[in-house]
């Protein structure tokens, strides 16, 4: 797990899932699996882990948008709390795009988008936990 206020998890949003991983993972050699902690897409499809080529463990996730979203790609960032960084980000000239929400094991995240209004992504991991 990377150290607080590092780029912690990316994620791509895409309403054509086995398109998307087929070519990421023809490109980067990137492997894909079901996320079972996660909730499930917007199309009721399953969140879906991406792991790149040595890397221990996932890095990534796949989100299937089922067309209810634009596609998008955003990094996240690791913070020690959402909801404080979300602030501290509205202060800064920032807005809250999506405000803070909990996955069923208890992660914490929040979608925001900087001053120039490019999105980025906050995380807090479930308390006790990576």
């Amino acid at each position: 797990m990377p150290a607080i206020n590092g780029i912690g998890w990316f994620e791509i949003g895409t309403d054509n899932p086995a398109e998307a991983e087929r070519f990421y993972g023809d490109v980067f050699g990137w492997t894909f699996g079901n996320d079972e902690g996660a909730a499930t897409g917007a199309d009721g499809s399953p969140y879906r882990s991406i792991t790149p080529p040595g890397e221990g463990r996932p890095a990534g996730g796949l989100f299937p948008t089922g067309g209810k979203v634009p596609n998008y790609a955003v990094f996240y960032v690791l913070v020690a709390d959402v909801d404080e960084t979300a602030a501290a980000a509205e202060a800064a000239g920032g807005r809250v795009l999506v405000p803070a929400q909990r996955t069923p094991d208890g992660l914490t995240f929040a979608h925001m988008l900087d001053p120039s209004g490019n999105q980025f992504g906050i995380f807090a991991p479930p308390a006790g936990g990576e």
